[in-house]
């Protein structure tokens, strides 16, 4: 009893440094009652410009939100009227030419932009391709991962992710100089073999300021969030000097049960209540509009989707590109129930929603508007990818610019013409446990062969893909063997299909007619 007594009274002396009157005496043998008021250290603002008053130029800001959802829009406006240069941004992308990073891409406020998609920002892209912008591309999973370890005080760690691509190698353009020419590359990263398989030293990243979107603030700080829109803004609070949160509404203490708390208030500096939101929709797509619609039974495009929908499985967790990936769940066997994962933060995607059910909070990796199945769930975008490396889905299938015979993979760059990133794509090929299927179309516009000996763009993952699925055949990859043709389109020959694919491949003993599934 003693001991317990000693215990009491030292918990009873921590008291907070702010406090208002004399401490408290303490009765010989009773311990002091903890304070379990609020502690005055959140600041709360009705000007989003006293808000960010405190960012300087040069500063590194990281901006919440994925695409247009969940983004600090009325902190970034603020941002915008300061005009602060030189900013560093961390953003999972760039957001439009006129909205979001945008804003301040378009006032030339931002010297370095460390994302993973360019999104559909062609301002972004012509600003880093004529060498006013530098940007530092990073895989999406390994972005949260590192904003994620920063918040923790892990000061590095080792991923599989980008394992023999540029990632690993060095030399990924970070800055060009304005004739085109490469002015900045990126290092490489040390290597370790662990367990057999090889991981790539990554450092953790901190800012000086977060600025994230939340749903709804107590009076102590304590935030959550509504739908997809945790995404990035989960991690991003945790990993800065200052985190100022910009949210919908703010309510009384006791409002959320403690434990739906998405952030506590322990990692919060500022609350603002936003003035006013657009909560602009980047990809409206709805069911009226037929955003899940394929093509006619006789389009090539059709063929592949239907192909490819062969490979769901009852009960699998899956993961679908956008494009032939996305449309092949629009014939999963209605007996059949098929978890499809977001990189954004949902697992349960639904069908695309009608007019009235439209939510500006909910959207798929594509950024278009979604539904959830009843037993879906939301969360934040570091706890997406630990499903994604750590093997917890059994299919993931997207679309190539080329594949190998040994099933390289290149999807996301054709060096100084095309740079929109890679997104989730190397952490999506990155675990042996999953399955990666690849839908496109066997040939370039121009007729060339996208199935080649080596891949001539910068690789998205090595020897990650297991089966290829085009318009004229289906591949299976061996990471040794290479190719092995085992279905044909009724309409192609064995002999059509070498002329077209830019490598030697086998040919199985069982060739089987391209097989789809039923309309």
């Amino acid at each position: 009893m003693a001991a317990r007594r000693v215990l009491s009274l030292a918990l009873g002396r921590r008291l907070p440094a702010r406090r208002s009157g004399p401490a408290p005496s303490a009765s010989p043998g009773r311990a002091r009652p903890l304070s379990t008021s609020p502690r005055a250290r959140v600041q709360f603002y009705t000007d989003p410009v006293e808000a960010v008053k405190g960012v300087k130029d040069g500063a590194t800001v990281m901006l919440g939100g994925f695409g247009l959802c969940g983004i600090p829009e009325n902190l970034i406006a603020a941002l915008r009227s300061l005009r602060v240069r030189d900013l560093r941004v961390v953003s999972s992308n760039a957001g439009v030419d006129d909205f979001g990073l945008g804003v301040l891409l378009a006032a030339g406020q931002v010297r370095r932009v460390v994302c993973s998609y360019l999104g559909e920002n062609a301002l972004c892209e012509r600003l880093y391709l004529a060498g006013e912008l530098e940007v530092e591309m990073t895989p999406q999973g390994t972005l949260a991962e590192r904003i994620r370890a920063g918040g923790a005080g892990v000061p590095a760690f080792y991923t599989p992710t980008g394992y023999g691509t540029l990632v690993q190698e060095g030399g990924a353009p970070i800055a060009y100089h304005p004739d085109g020419h490469l002015a900045v590359l990126s290092q490489p990263r040390e290597v370790r073999e662990i367990g057999g398989r090889h991981y790539l030293l990554e450092h953790a990243l901190r800012a000086d300021f977060a600025l994230v979107k939340g749903w709804q603030a107590d009076r102590a700080g304590n935030v959550v969030f509504r739908g997809s829109a945790r995404n990035f803004n989960v991690p991003m609070c945790k990993a800065a000097d200052v985190t100022v949160v910009e949210v919908e509404d703010v309510v009384d203490v006791g409002t959320f049960r403690p434990e739906d708390i998405h952030v506590p208030s322990i990692y919060v500096d500022c609350v603002i209540k936003g003035p006013k939101y657009e909560k602009r929709i980047e990809r409206l797509t709805t069911r009226e509009a037929g955003g899940g619609a394929a093509a006619d039974a006789d389009d090539i495009r059709t063929r592949i989707i239907r192909r490819a929908a062969l490979e769901f499985e009852d009960g699998m967790y899956a993961n679908l590109g956008i494009g032939i990936p996305l449309l092949a769940s629009n014939y999963i066997d209605p007996s059949m129930t098929v978890h499809l994962h977001s990189e954004n933060g949902i697992l349960g995607l639904g069908p695309f929603p009608s007019q009235g059910e439209v939510d500006a909070d909910i959207i798929n990796a594509g950024k278009q508007t979604v539904t959830v199945i009843p037993e879906g769930s939301f969360f934040a975008s570091d706890e997406s990818f630990a499903m994604i490396r750590g093997g917890h889905l059994q299919l993931t299938m997207l679309g190539a610019m080329q594949v190998s015979k040994y099933g390289d993979l290149a999807n996301w760059m054709v060096p100084g013409k095309k740079a929109k990133g890679m997104g989730g794509a190397m952490d999506l090929v990155s675990s042996p446990k999953t399955k990666v299927v690849v839908t496109m179309e066997h040939c370039t516009k121009a007729k060339t062969p996208k199935i080649l000996d080596k891949c001539t763009m910068p690789l998205t993952g090595k020897r990650c893909v297991n089966l290829v699925i085009t318009e004229k055949a289906v591949f299976h990859v061996d990471p040794s063997r290479g190719l092995t043709l085992v279905e044909l389109w009724e309409g192609s020959t064995v002999d059509e299909v070498k002329t077209s694919t830019g490598c030697a491949f086998a040919v199985s003993p069982d060739l089987k007619p391209m097989q789809q599934v039923a309309s």
